[in-house]
């Protein structure tokens, strides 16, 4: 039995036991070139100190081999002390304690630990670690848990002509042998936790610079920078833009949290295959090379990627400098760097509408996550390491951030920046709770914030706040009031929470924009909350509860406000007031009290004038999903095709090059998974025989192009072969795997179940490509393996590691169904699998039962949204 998931308790008392000094690491990554070398020597010696003497406790090491074990100059054979994944460390001394152990730690393809990737377009080799929440135990023998923190100095043996990079500074580089190999000594770390240290090693191609500011004493800081991406990728990268975004937010975060950049230097390398947007690794950043944008990208995508370097930047001093004790307490990272990010980028950078990006994206994967029965608390409840894993949602970011603004609303920006100020000195390479940080903020605010955090931290749900309005006789509003909706997601009590709000008042101009006249700014208490500053004024056209989006709620509107938003919201000129909008109806269709026929005829009146990217990127995309998922099937072909009628036209008459003509294409291929209706269009702009003026057909449309023809049946495995052939590339290679499993051929669609869901052969991107491939199909093709997937879930999350398990667990649920006429939604036959399995493995890992109760969920919520809409 595995004895890789760590518990909290466990972790308590090692905790209690150990304090640990250092960590010196050797690792020899001089074979990584050759593909059959399963793995790597691997050498960890420890220096901690113990508080009991003869005592026992363990070291964690997920590998491939224990070669030597040795405790204060005591060898242990391997095969009395190796576990599993734990090695046994019996006698420890009262003081202080030497480890020493060797073995073979492995190479991964599911980007955890030491990830390893060969270039398709070049045969070049590159490696990099991703540990977080648990994953350094994949690379090297050591306490695993963020309270057990400690100072790390890194060895490592790789190819001479390669670049090598750890979170410390090169102290010394030093040829081997012939001259083939050398060795690369790390200057020793600050102390840190395990799961943010890193090693970086391959044919990179880097770029440097310099940034530097002068303290408060007088002294200069000087920061070195470094940039890293693949060699194939190197003609793409903008290191100079990178280090533009970096340098301003190092002068920023230096401004205010008055605290030095406390890490030396700072490297970013951006690396194929990463599972996340990036991670905030101290003095080498790792990054998602999506971010490398290889063909044309839109400003939305740029913003995206500066907030990204900027939320990692924070991290140095929230999570970094200062970390959470237990994964409890996630929320003391990254709900504090989502909000920084946005933050830093609306004060730092030259976009203007970061706190619209916020409202567009991360707050509605917020209200999802948020809604689903496996909620919970932004300070959650952490028993293990796989429930860790998964609580890297959207409550542990997006939702935290959002209660931060509110914060922020309501304690004064001063007031919280200070708060931080001293938080960061007076807990400096230590490690936090909940309460910690309530003390500064009670401290700097002067209230008592223990009501605050159990109204907000400490509880789970969505809030609804809806707007009721009467006027009387002479036509001015008799009565507003402001009604909160607050059930607690297990009892159904009602837990009302304090909102600081605006409530913004809209009226029309003369040349016919809605614009705000006024506002009423209020605290919302309780479940009713009366605004006599608006009794006797006249209604306006709009009254927007939540304007400047300041509160984490979804909103309602008076009956007045949503006739004037359903017929005008293109209207709305203020980019954060129509964002709030958008997503307060965006809710109502998720909630089936606005159809998707609605929705989309609204989106498809709206995108033609707006004007931000980002904005319409979601709103193309939320018509898509609310055609595919919330639309009756009945009317859905109809639907689909008004929408896609509504893109191509908008194609045709974007401005040439710009980003709104790029997002209608890209829109086009998607829709063209689903519908054969503009074939000749999509064909054409492959063959060049259809061009719009500005639009680049590059290699990634070209592929979103080809999937879309593949997955009707329009596109051939020869084509897609030959198209692979011109672009032998990593985003090559994903594009070609989606598009060959998406053809709507029975014997394909086997083949690709075959390999994600029974075999182990697939690395992290190639899986998800060809489970996103495999899901385009109809019920002719996937109704058949329904069975079959209930039947393998345990075998799939026994056979390989959480992250790549989690991948087919999520992706390959039967979610995309249709409610039959007559039917009732929770009678649908996959639901009834899905509460049969459920019933049937109440033993299952929890993380396991999480995700299909969650897609359970998300089925049931799409087929009472078809059930409204009839």
């Amino acid at each position: 039995m595995s004895n890789q998931n760590l518990s909290r308790d466990e972790a308590a008392a090692r905790s209690r036991l150990l304090t640990v000094e250092s960590y010196d690491v050797e690792l020899d990554l001089g074979n990584a070139a050759d593909p059959a070398a399963p793995g790597f020597r691997s050498r960890s010696t420890i220096h901690f100190t113990c508080s009991e003497s003869a005592a026992s406790t363990f070291v964690d090491f997920i590998h491939g081999g224990v070669q030597a074990v040795v405790v204060n100059g005591k060898a242990y054979d391997p095969a009395e002390t190796v576990t599993g994944s734990r090695i046994e460390l019996r006698n420890l001394q009262a003081g202080t304690n030497t480890v020493s152990i060797e073995g073979t730690a492995l190479y991964s393809r599911s980007g955890e630990g030491m990830h390893r990737f060969t270039d398709p377009a070049d045969g070049k080799t590159y490696l990099y670690t991703q540990y977080e929440p648990a994953d350094a135990r994949r690379v090297f023998a050591n306490f695993e848990q963020p309270d057990l923190k400690a100072s790390f100095t890194f060895h490592v043996t790789a190819p001479s002509d390669w670049e090598v990079a750890s979170n410390g500074v090169e102290a010394a580089r030093t040829p081997l042998g012939d001259g083939t190999l050398s060795r690369w000594d790390f200057s020793p770390t600050q102390r840190i936790s395990t799961y943010i240290t890193c090693v970086l090693a391959g044919g990179y191609f880097k770029a440097t610079d310099l940034w530097s500011t002068v303290l408060g004493d007088g002294t200069e800081l000087v920061v070195p920078l470094a940039a890293y991406c693949r060699a194939s990728m190197a003609e793409h990268f903008d290191p100079g833009n990178i280090f533009d975004t970096t340098k301003r937010g190092l002068d920023y975060f230096h401004r205010l949290f008055a605290y030095p950049y406390p890490f030396g230097k700072y490297d970013q390398a951006f690396v194929p295959e990463y599972n996340l947007g990036a991670m905030e690794n101290p003095g080498l950043v790792t990054f998602t090379e999506a971010y490398v944008f290889r063909t044309k990208a839109t400003e939305a995508q740029y913003e995206a990627r500066a907030n990204t370097i900027l939320h990692e930047m924070a991290h140095m001093w929230f999570g970094d400098l200062v970390t959470m004790r237990w994964w409890d307490d996630l929320w003391l990272k990254e709900s504090f760097a989502d909000y920084m990010g946005a933050l830093a980028v609306d004060e730092a950078t030259d976009w203007t509408n970061s706190w619209v990006s916020f409202a567009n994206r991360r707050k509605a994967w917020a209200y999802v996550q948020d809604q689903l029965p496996t909620t919970h608390p932004i300070v959650a409840d952490i028993p293990d390491l796989e429930a860790a894993k998964q609580n890297f949602d959207g409550i542990t970011y997006a939702k935290g951030a959002s209660v931060l603004k509110q914060l922020v609303a309501y304690v004064g920006f001063e007031a919280f920046i200070e708060a931080s100020r001293t938080y960061f000195f007076r807990h400096a390479y230590g490690n936090t709770t909940l309460e910690d940080l309530l003390d500064v903020l009670s401290s700097a605010s002067g209230r008592d914030m223990r009501l605050w955090s159990r109204q907000w931290l400490q509880t789970a749900g969505v809030p609804v706040l809806e707007v009721e309005a009467e006027t009387g006789a002479d036509g001015t509003y008799s009565s507003v009031v402001v009604h909160q909706d607050a059930p607690d997601p297990v009892s159904g009590e009602q837990v009302p929470r304090p909102h600081r709000i605006r409530l913004g008042s809209y009226g029309f101009t003369p040349d016919g924009w809605l614009e705000r006249t006024s506002v009423v700014e209020l605290d919302v208490v309780g479940r009713h909350t009366p605004v006599p500053e608006l009794v006797g004024t006249e209604p306006p056209a709009l009254l927007l509860p939540n304007d400047g989006d300041l509160t984490y709620a979804k909103i309602r509107f008076d009956t007045a406000s949503l006739a004037t938003v359903l017929e005008v919201l293109p209207r709305l000129r203020d980019p954060l007031a129509r964002a709030i909008t958008l997503s307060a109806l965006w809710n109502s269709v998720r909630d089936g009290l606005l159809s998707a026929r609605d929705y989309v005829r609204l989106v498809i009146r709206t995108a033609p004038s707006e004007p931000g990217a980002g904005v319409l990127q979601v709103l193309l995309d939320n018509a898509r999903y609310a055609v595919e998922r919330y639309a009756p099937a009945e009317i859905r072909d109809e639907v689909r095709e008004q929408l896609f009628e509504a893109v191509s036209g908008q194609l045709a008459e974007a401005p040439a090059g710009t980003d709104r003509q790029l997002i209608f294409a890209r829109t086009a291929a998607a829709l063209g998974r689903h519908s054969t209706s503009h074939n000749e269009l999509l064909r054409g702009l492959l063959s060049g025989s259809v061009t719009y003026p500005g639009l680049g057909v590059d290699s990634d449309l070209r592929w979103r192009l080809w999937q879309a023809l593949s997955a009707t049946g329009s596109a051939g495995p020869e084509e897609l072969k030959a198209e692979l052939a011109a672009d032998n590339t990593a985003a090559g290679r994903v594009g070609y795997t989606v598009a060959a499993a998406a053809i709507p051929d029975p014997l394909i669609k086997a083949e690709a179940w075959q390999r994600a869901v029974h075999t182990v052969e697939l690395s992290n991107e190639l899986l998800s490509a060809t489970i996103e491939g495999i899901t385009l199909g109809g019920h002719e093709l996937l109704d058949g393996y329904v069975s079959d997937y209930f039947a393998s879930l345990e075998s799939v999350w026994s056979s390989r590691s959480i992250e790549l398990a989690s991948r087919v667990v999520a992706g390959l649920y039967p979610g995309a169904q249709d409610l039959p006429l007559h039917t009732v939604p929770a009678d649908h036959p996959v639901l009834a699998l899905s509460q049969e399995w459920l019933e049937l493995n109440p033993a299952a890992p929890a993380a396991l039962r999480r995700i299909v109760i969650e897609q359970q969920d998300q089925l049931l919520r799409s087929l009472r949204a078809q059930a409204a809409a009839r």
